[in-house]
């Protein structure tokens, strides 16, 4: 047996945590820079940074989708100066909504549903999380359940943009050297 100068499992091991570090990153920095615009309505957001949260669930699978939600969430927050703040509990809220109906959608649909399809679910949940947190937390008046339905045509909206984006950098990657080679792994 002949030993190989870098150990491959180690190797898919650090270019994986280098990836989802990155993902995670520049989902924070989307975070915050969507933060820092001028919003249209309150808590109003085209959820950019979703579209890492998307391709790490379609290239390393449902906990990286988690790792990556729950890490822009807190460093975002930190960043932001709003740990813990109503700011804060929507994102996170919005975020757990979004995940788990993301993962929950892949793992049951496979291959059949791509990243459009779960952008838009996860757009959805984002959207209902927020509202639901929002009604059970900050503002217990019914009126606010009228917003829900404008609140879940942007996230169609913006679901499928951000699904578009997460598609195309997935498509992107897979073609990289350190994907396609742990591809033709996979297929052999």
């Amino acid at each position: 047996m002949t030993s190989s100068p870098v150990d491959p499992l180690i190797l898919e091991r650090s270019r994986r945590r280098i990836f989802l570090a990155l993902f995670t990153a520049l989902a924070v920095a989307l975070h915050t820079l969507e933060a820092l615009l001028p919003s249209p309505a309150p808590w109003f957001r085209f959820g950019f940074a979703n579209i890492f949260t998307v391709t790490a669930l379609f290239l390393y699978g449902a906990g990286a989708a988690w790792g990556v939600m729950l890490g822009r969430v807190a460093v975002g927050s930190l960043v932001l100066g709003n740990l813990f703040s109503p700011g804060f509990l929507l994102s996170l809220s919005g975020g757990v909504f979004a995940t788990a109906l993301m993962t929950i959608s892949r793992a049951l649909f496979g291959v059949r549903i791509g990243p459009v399809g779960v952008s838009v679910l996860g757009a959805a949940g984002h959207a209902t999380g927020q509202i639901f947190v929002a009604w059970l937390v900050l503002v217990r008046h019914d009126g606010l359940w009228r917003l829900f339905p404008f609140f879940l045509l942007v996230s169609l909206v913006t679901g499928v943009l951000n699904g578009w984006g997460a598609d195309a950098l997935t498509g992107m990657l897979r073609r990289h050297r350190a994907f396609s080679e742990r591809l033709r792994k996979d297929e052999g």
